[in-house]
């Protein structure tokens, strides 16, 4: 097929204005922080051990103390009491193994809430061996994907990641907010081009382009290398 025989359909323009247009980057800011929060909290205890609040004066309370022993058994190893008062030891990514065990307990019987074969196969390496790197990989991707998704630097790759991390928990059978998520991140990933314009999206993306566009920094070398 030649290159002029290919049609492209255009974008409604109710499309371009809300997925390209700048004027309604405030919603997507909204909406980036809002998710941003829920992956910075959800990561900071597994990576730091504390409790972060948006209240801020009410950082380093026995509340909200921001760092605190929440870390062992994604990060670190270490011990923890049991509500019966024992004390066992926890190893390096165990809560992870933990989390695998029980959606693979679950994926049996006549209506399982893993549905998938292949991923209770996964579910099983995890438990057995892959903890020791997915649950750091995880507690430490949460909080980057959070910085990210605040910050407004590389948005919509954030929220790609953030919305696999969110698939990954569903198909393990747990839903909460995980839909939700999923759902703001899809919407993020559409406005990617103006989902961080409030943030440092909009310095950063001209600076380095696209695949498809190099930005200033790669047409500055090439014109100076000519």
């Amino acid at each position: 097929m030649k290159a002029q025989d290919v049609q492209y359909i255009e974008e409604p323009p109710w499309s371009r204005a809300l997925f390209a247009s700048v004027k309604v980057a405030w919603i997507w800011l909204i909406l980036r922080l809002w998710l941003g929060w829920e992956w910075l909290q959800a990561g900071w205890g597994k990576v730091v051990g504390g409790n972060i609040t948006w209240k801020f004066w009410d950082w380093g309370s026995e509340e909200y103390a921001l760092t605190g022993s929440a870390n062992v058994g994604w990060i670190v190893s270490g011990t923890r009491t049991l509500s019966d008062g024992t004390v066992v030891q926890v190893g390096i990514g165990d809560n992870v193994a933990g989390f695998a065990a029980g959606a693979i307990e679950a994926s049996e019987g006549p209506h399982p809430d893993v549905a998938y074969g292949w991923y209770v196969s996964f579910l099983e390496w995890v438990q057995e061996t892959g903890h020791v790197v997915i649950g750091p990989l995880v507690a430490i991707g949460e909080l980057v994907i959070g910085i990210l998704l605040i910050i407004g630097l590389f948005t919509g790759i954030a929220a790609f990641l953030g919305a696999t991390l969110n698939f990954s928990f569903v198909f393990a059978g747990s839903a909460g907010v995980n839909p939700l998520m999923i759902l703001v991140s899809g919407l993020i990933i559409l406005a990617w081009r103006v989902a961080g314009w409030y943030g440092l999206d909009r310095y950063v993306l001209p600076k380095l382009g696209v695949p498809w566009q190099p930005g200033e920094l790669f047409e500055r070398s090439r014109t100076t290398s000519v």
